[in-house]
C-alpha cells in the first residue's frame, strides 16, 4: 500500500510504499488483547500485601478459657474473624507477569500497525527534526491536527525534537525498539518517520 509522506510544516514530501505484512493485515482484536494484557501485567508492581494472623500486633494470649463461657472456642485476638485480626488468604507480593512467545508479540505489533492504517490514523512524515523550540513545534502539531499522537522515529529519536516535544501535552516520541502495541493503540494518531518505517520493517521481517 502507498501512503503520502508529509513534512512537519504540512508540505508534501512524496510517498512511501508500505509493506502489506506490516500495514495490510486484517486487525484481530483477540491478538491485540492478548499482547496488551501481557504488557500491562508485566508493568504491574505486584506490591500489594495484607497481614496474616502471625503478623498482626495483638497479644497471642488465649483471650478466655476454653470451656464454660457459652461462647465459641478462641485462641487469640489475631484470628481473622476479629476486628484488627489477620486477613485470611489476602494478596501477597508477587509478579503478575506471564510469558508470551516472541513471534506472537511481533504479530501483535503488526496487527496494531495495520489497525491504525485501516482506521486512517497513520501518518508518515519525512523526519522528526526540530530546532528544539517547544513553541514552534507546538504550533506545527496544532496545524496538523494531532491531539493525542505517538511519533515513532528510527533507531534513535532526534534529541532536539525530544526536547521540544517534552512539554507538549498529548505528544509522545519513541525510538523503533520502543514501539509497542499498548502505546500505539491508546493514541488517536500514529506518526512514523521514513527512518522509522525502514527500522520497523527490519525489526518485524
Amino acid at each position: 500500500m502507498k501512503l503520502d509522506v508529509i513534512k512537519l510544516d504540512g508540505g508534501k514530501a512524496g510517498s512511501v510504499e508500505l509493506s502489506e505484512d506490516l500495514f495490510g493485515l486484517e486487525p484481530r482484536a483477540d491478538i491485540l488483547h492478548r499482547v496488551v494484557r501481557w504488557q500491562r501485567n508485566n508493568a504491574q508492581a505486584g506490591t500489594h500485601k495484607t497481614k496474616t494472623r502471625s503478623e498482626t500486633s495483638y497479644s497471642t494470649k488465649k483471650i478466655y478459657r476454653q470451656k464454660g463461657t457459652g461462647g465459641a472456642r478462641h485462641g487469640d485476638r489475631n484470628a481473622p474473624i476479629f476486628r484488627g485480626g489477620g486477613i485470611y488468604k489476602g494478596p501477597v507480593v508477587r509478579s503478575h507477569g506471564h510469558e508470551l512467545p516472541k513471534k506472537f508479540r511481533k504479530l501483535g505489533l503488526r496487527h496494531a500497525l495495520s489497525a491504525k492504517a485501516k482506521a486512517g490514523e497513520l501518518v508518515v512524515i519525512e523526519d522528526a527534526a526540530s530546532e528544539g523550540k517547544t513553541s514552534a513545534l507546538a504550533k506545527q502539531v496544532k496545524n496538523l491536527g494531532w491531539k493525542r499522537a505517538l511519533v515513532i522515529d528510527g533507531a534513535e529519536a532526534n534529541q532536539d525534537f525530544l526536547k521540544a516535544a517534552r512539554n507538549i501535552e498529548g505528544l509522545d516520541i519513541l525510538p523503533t525498539m520502543g514501539a509497542n502495541v499498548y502505546d500505539i493503540l491508546k493514541r488517536d494518531t500514529l506518526v512514523i518517520t521514513k527512518a522509522g518505517i525502514e527500522a520497523l520493517e527490519a525489526r518485524l521481517k
